[in-house]
C-alpha cells in the first residue's frame, strides 16, 4: 500500500481535485485568507493560485504525505507566496497557541481520520479574531443519495486514501469549538455522492 499511496494516490487526488468545479469553489474561498494563514491538507498546492499575495504574509502548509509535497514542489518554485510544509498529522499542529490569522481547509475534513480533534487544534492555534475558511464536501440532503453514500463509504475510503463520503461537514466544526459565520452549501456539478459542497467562514466559539 506504500506504493500506492505515495506514487499513484496523489496523481489521483490532484486529478480529482482540480476539476473545474473544484476550482470554482477555491476561488470562491482562498482570496479571503490573510495575514499569517494555516493550510491543512495543502496536497499538491491547487490553492496557491487563488491567494491575493497582498494581503497574505506566510502560508504554513500542513501535509503529511511525502508524495503530495513532492508534487507541490513546482507549483511552489512558480509561486511568490512564502510557504513553509508541516509534515505532521492535522490532530497535532507544531505551531504556537493564537499564532495565526487564518486556518484554510478545503477538501480535507473528509480524510483526517479524528476530524473533531484536528479541529480542536486549528481552533488552538488560531488568533482569537482570526477565521477558520472551509470547503469541503460531505454528506448530501437527499435521503437516497446519503444512502448510496453510506453504502460505498467503506469501499471508497480505502482506495480515496482515507476520504468520507458522507461526514456532516458543520457538524464537525461545530464539535471542534467554532460557530458559523458563513455557510454555503449546494450541489456543484459531478457525481451527486461526491459533489455536494460545504463553504464559509467559521470563528472560534464564544
Amino acid at each position: 500500500m506504500k506504493f500506492y499511496d505515495e506514487k499513484i494516490l496523489p496523481h489521483l487526488i490532484d486529478f480529482a481535485c482540480s476539476t473545474k468545479p473544484t476550482r470554482k469553489q477555491r476561488e470562491k474561498i482562498v482570496p479571503l485568507a490573510e495575514g499569517e494563514v494555516l493550510e491543512i491538507g495543502f496536497g499538491s498546492g491547487l490553492n496557491l493560485p487563488f491567494y491575493d499575495p497582498r494581503k497574505v504574509t506566510r502560508i504554513w502548509g500542513l501535509e503529511p504525505s511525502a508524495g503530495m509535497r513532492q508534487k507541490a514542489r513546482a507549483v511552489l518554485d512558480a509561486s511568490r507566496l512564502d510557504v513553509e510544509f508541516i509534515d505532521l498529522p492535522g490532530e497535532s499542529i507544531p505551531l504556537e497557541t493564537g499564532s495565526v490569522d487564518t486556518v484554510l481547509v478545503t477538501y480535507s475534513l473528509c480524510t483526517i481520520p479524528d476530524a473533531v480533534a484536528a479541529l480542536e487544534e486549528m481552533r488552538r492555534v488560531l488568533k482569537p479574531a482570526g477565521s477558520l475558511l472551509f470547503c469541503e464536501h460531505g454528506a448530501a440532503p437527499d435521503r437516497s443519495v446519503r444512502r448510496w453514500q453510506r453504502r460505498l463509504n467503506p469501499a471508497w475510503r480505502r482506495v480515496a486514501g482515507g476520504c468520507n463520503l458522507d461526514r456532516d461537514i458543520p457538524g464537525l466544526i461545530s464539535k471542534g469549538g467554532f460557530e458559523l459565520v458563513a455557510d454555503e452549501r449546494m450541489y456543484v456539478p459531478g457525481v451527486r455522492m461526491l459533489s455536494y459542497n460545504y463553504w464559509g467562514r467559521a470563528r472560534v466559539a464564544r
